[in-house]
């Protein structure tokens, strides 16, 4: 089976939107779950729905890909399971090395679900010296003397950063100078890369602190409405001025149809 290092994903050099390029795994796991339940084909609202996007948008992204489905039947599920997974790349066998061991580290590697979308846990690498020689997922961890000798021998495409804050940048530039040109950084700091180096980067500290927000946002709204709700019983009702108390007419506007018509 072929390598990463050697093949390379044809999505930018065909000019699909990063926007698409990042909905793309939405729609292959909504259309994964179709193809397990075996349903044949799917339209574009309900796979919109399923992915959590619109279906206008969901049409302009497969329209990228060439795909437009069929009017009256939808998108066939196991076509587009293999052109989606084709375009990602997922079709081909991509090694990744976890740099890390620690808590986090040893969660990436007892993933299961790495195998099953085309990337295969190749080493494990930690700089700890008692790490070194021990078992995690099947896998033994290996000392970051190795780092470089690792990535060139086992053809390695993705690093994976699962470090303190502190070593994460260190940790890069050695992947980088070993010829790694995608990380994905689980380290709570900014990586700086070259050009031509992709780093997608996940944070949970910050994703949590977003929901925060959230939950203190909906706090104070329900605060708020308690208080005005309180007001609102107790404050009596406002007298209107004088001069806005008129008897209501018995014509409407015109002179001769009643503006408020009898039940």
């Amino acid at each position: 089976m072929a390598t990463g290092r050697t093949h390379r994903t044809a999505t930018r050099s065909r000019g699909i939107p990063e926007a698409t390029v990042a909905r793309l795994p939405l729609y292959l796991r909504a259309l994964t779950a179709l193809s397990e339940r075996s349903v044949p084909t799917v339209s574009s609202e309900e796979l919109a729905a399923a992915a959590g996007v619109n279906s206008a948008k969901l049409r302009k992204d497969f329209s990228y890909l060439g795909s437009y489905g069929t009017r009256g039947v939808g998108y066939d599920v196991e076509y587009l399971v293999y052109q989606i997974s084709r375009e990602l790349g997922l079709t081909q066998d991509w090694p990744v090395v976890i740099v890390g061991i620690g808590n986090l580290g040893a969660a990436l590697a007892n993933y299961g679900g790495f195998a099953s979308r085309g990337f295969r846990v190749a080493a494990l690498i930690d700089a700890d010296p008692q790490m070194t020689g021990k078992q995690v997922a099947g896998i033994e961890v290996q000392h970051t003397d190795e780092l470089e000798r690792i990535i060139d021998s086992g053809g390695v495409s993705i690093g994976v950063i699962a470090t303190p804050a502190g070593a994460a940048q260190q940790v890069c530039d050695r992947l980088v100078a070993a010829g790694i040109t995608s990380i994905l950084n689980f380290a709570p700091t900014v990586l700086s890369v070259p050009d031509g180096v992709d780093v997608r980067k996940v944070d949970l500290s910050i994703e949590l602190q977003i929901l925060a927000f959230h939950e203190q946002r909906k706090a104070g709204e329900l605060e708020e409405a308690a208080l005005t709700g309180e007001e609102t019983e107790t404050a009596p009702p406002a007298a209107p001025p004088a001069a806005a108390v008129t008897k209501r007419p018995e014509q409407g506007p015109d002179g001769d149809v009643p503006a408020v018509m009898p039940a």
